[in-house]
């Protein structure tokens, strides 16, 4: 009895000492990877917000097409440090990535700020992108770990809100920062991420359990799981670590059924971010250019990122019941449809209304994308599914920029529009055949 009684106080103790997992735990997850995207959001639309006063400014030298090519060093930043970022992981695990991501987009924005010409200027949007590439799959990754299952998409969809929280954020400083700070001064805003939300990561942010798997600290990573509340990570849900093995993984994306659906949802996710960045950089500049006045210009801006808010909510919620493919399709055509009414020019309030309502298919049509991933691999691809999906898409964020800088440089901005409707149909049609190809039975 003494025996029994003592093995029943020693469970307890243990039980006792075992941590609790606490479902705020991955709220603060959550909550602190919706900052760093509100600050990568803010980051990436300041460009657009302020671009019709850096043309006007002489001392910068920027033209419609030099400025177009700055806005795509900007995405091939992003490219690069989105690849990048992967390694690094390896290494490092994805707390560090984010961290190191944040100072380094906050740093490009402060040499933007101090830039005397095109040429320093172009260079801080690279060192911009780098950052803001590497930092948005780590913390998509990251958040859809720590709330896996169904609600991937809805996870998905609620993170990408502070992308466009952000891109507010970047149209109020145009709007009023700027107005009496010049353009130079919302650059400056861009460098506050540095001081607010490194700090606050230090502090808050845990590791990856899946990572620590995959470097061999098992022990740890169950731990950490059980902290959270999640379940405990096994080494087929652990990413490739290694550039070789990363590589190996991508092959294996084009074997068996995924030779067809893995390039149709590469060409899904290299319209989608092609339409975003595209549309993101050219905006107020179109408007501009179809007769709006500056001030309306800019405000589409606002707009349009405050309908990409509400869609992120509504493509999350109705995924969870339709499936993310089928609601990125939709989406894609219904951002064809918007992009062709906003190249008729039309009273204020009504390109109001379409501009919103752009908003809320253009964005989410991409995240959706991005969620059709589980849908698609089995768990052991997932990680190699999501990292090729993001890097071949921004392909497209290189290019948005480009197009319509070309386009406005000719003097026929209305066919940007027209363009970006194609676009828009090419990424329907992907998507819609990639959710009808799953890869699961032949890999």
């Amino acid at each position: 009895m003494m025996t029994t009684s003592r093995t029943l106080s020693g469970r307890g103790a243990a039980v006792a000492a075992a941590p609790r997992p606490s479902h705020r735990r991955p709220l603060v997850v959550s909550a602190l990877c919706w900052l760093v995207v509100l600050f990568d959001g803010m980051d990436v639309n300041v460009y657009g917000a302020v671009m019709p006063r850096m043309l006007a400014d002489p001392g910068l030298g920027l033209t419609p097409a030099v400025a177009g090519t700055v806005g795509s060093w900007t995405t091939f930043g992003m490219l690069i440090g989105a690849l990048v970022a992967g390694n690094l992981t390896d290494w490092t695990g994805r707390r560090p990535v984010i961290v190191g991501c944040t100072l380094l987009f906050s740093a490009g924005s402060a040499l933007c700020a101090g830039a005397q010409g095109v040429e320093a200027f172009g260079l801080g949007r690279f060192i911009t992108g780098l950052g803001l590439g590497g930092v948005m799959p780590t913390c998509l990754s990251m958040v859809m770990e720590f709330a896996p299952g169904a609600r991937a998409a809805l996870t998905a969809g609620a993170l990408m809100t502070s992308y466009h929280v952000g891109g507010m954020l970047a149209t109020v400083l145009g709007l009023t920062l700027a107005a009496d700070g010049g353009w130079r001064s919302v650059f400056w805003a861009g460098a506050v991420p540095a001081l607010v939300a490194v700090p606050l990561l230090l502090w808050l942010l845990p590791e990856s359990p899946a990572v620590l798997l995959a470097k061999g600290r098992a022990a740890e990573a169950r731990k950490l799981a059980q902290r959270y509340g999640l379940r405990p990570p096994h080494a087929t849900t652990a990413p490739a670590a290694g550039a070789r093995a990363r590589w190996h993984a991508a092959l294996a994306l084009l074997r068996g059924t995924g030779r067809r659906a893995t390039p149709l949802l590469w060409v899904a996710s290299f319209c989608g971010l092609l339409l975003v960045y595209g549309v993101s950089t050219w905006l107020p500049q179109l408007m501009r250019a179809a007769g709006y006045g500056p001030t309306s210009s800019v405000a589409f801006l606002l707009v349009i990122n405050a309908g990409g808010m509400v869609g992120m909510l509504i493509a999350g919620a109705v995924a969870t019941r339709f499936g993310a493919a089928r609601v990125s399709a939709v989406w894609f055509l219904l951002t064809a449809a918007s992009a062709l009414l906003l190249a008729v020019r039309l009273p204020l309030p009504v390109t109001y209304v379409i501009v919103a309502v752009t908003g809320i298919w253009l964005f989410s049509a991409q995240v959706m994308v991005y969620a059709t991933v589980p849908t698609l691999y089995p768990a052991p691809q997932l990680a190699a599914g999501m990292g090729w999906a993001t890097g071949i898409g921004r392909l497209g964020a290189v290019v948005g920029p480009a197009l319509g800088g070309a386009v406005v440089a000719q003097g026929a901005q209305q066919w940007a529009f027209v363009t970006f409707a194609a676009v828009g149909l090419a990424g329907a049609l992907a998507i819609h055949l990639a959710g009808k190809t799953p890869c699961h039975s032949e890999t």
